[in-house]
């Protein structure tokens, strides 16, 4: 599990950058855009950089690789 893997600090700051980066997009609430989302944000977490802005980041840049893909 996703537990398992980060302290709490670093999954607090997980979870608000998916929220931050969802609560702006046009399907945000959507389930498949928030696991892609999430997605990016493990892996970016995985290699070390952890703080809010690189969270966040790397979950703006899934929604712009979904939302290019989508049209």
């Amino acid at each position: 599990m996703i537990e398992e893997r980060f302290d709490s600090r670093t999954l607090f700051t997980m979870n608000a950058a998916l929220d931050r980066v969802c609560a702006d997009a046009a399907h945000g609430e959507e389930h498949d855009t928030r696991r892609r989302v999430a997605r990016y944000i493990i892996k970016c977490a995985k290699s070390g950089r952890t703080t809010l802005s690189e969270l966040t980041e790397a979950g703006q840049q899934a929604l712009a690789k979904a939302t290019a893909a989508a049209g």
